[in-house]
């Protein structure tokens, strides 16, 4: 599965949000999983996307056929588009599906991974992170994706913001220490999204 991430400062919001309800034309697409995202709960104005393919080819077939027609409508919308794609490497939780109905928050992380600290880093995902988020109340699915250069993406769904504050709060220090986050991460960008429902396709 192939993760789009798509992040912007909105400049007029109304129309963004109009928008952003054009995409359920991604319907039917060959390959399309689904989209949703929000608005962060940290930084006023910017966007979150997040899209989902079943492959890279999907992927690219779409953006040469129909992305622009569908994107004719947010253009002047929003400035400072920065653009990710993550392929998926394994879930956290069990059985991740692009399912936005039952989540009201989105965490997402990025992680440039030190070159020789690549594979640690994985792991530590894996038996020490995974595990500590899928224990706590309140997370419901998520994936970990990667990019060529090293870099990362830990994208966690939550029934509410409540409850991923009592995670952060109780356990992440601990966590990191143990993980030796600060070892293996060059640098590590964070945010909160409060998802949309009329966002979601």
């Amino acid at each position: 599965m192939l993760v789009k991430w798509i992040r912007c400062t909105v400049v007029d919001r109304r129309g963004f949000e109009r928008g952003q309800r054009k995409w359920a034309g991604q319907l039917g697409e060959p390959g399309f999983r689904g989209q949703s995202g929000g608005w962060s709960r940290r930084r006023d104005g910017v966007a979150h996307v997040f899209a989902f393919w079943e492959s890279r080819a999907f992927y690219d077939s779409f953006m040469a056929r129909s992305h622009d027609r569908l994107a004719a409508s947010q253009v002047g919308t929003f400035r400072n588009v920065q653009v990710k794609l993550f392929d998926y490497r394994f879930d956290i939780k069990t059985g991740f599906e692009p399912r936005f109905t039952d989540a009201d928050v989105v965490r997402v992380a990025h992680c440039k991974v030190r070159a020789d600290r690549v594979e640690h880093f994985a792991l530590m995902q894996e038996k020490v992170w995974n595990p500590a988020m899928a224990g706590s109340p309140g997370m419901l699915r998520g994936l970990f994706g990667e990019a060529p250069g090293n870099e990362f993406l830990v994208l966690s769904m939550w029934q509410s913001a409540a409850e991923h504050g009592k995670y952060r709060a109780e356990r992440v220090e601990r966590l990191a220490l143990r993980a030796q986050t600060e070892a293996d991460v060059a640098a590590l960008a964070g945010d909160v999204v409060e998802l949309q429902p009329s966002w979601t396709v």
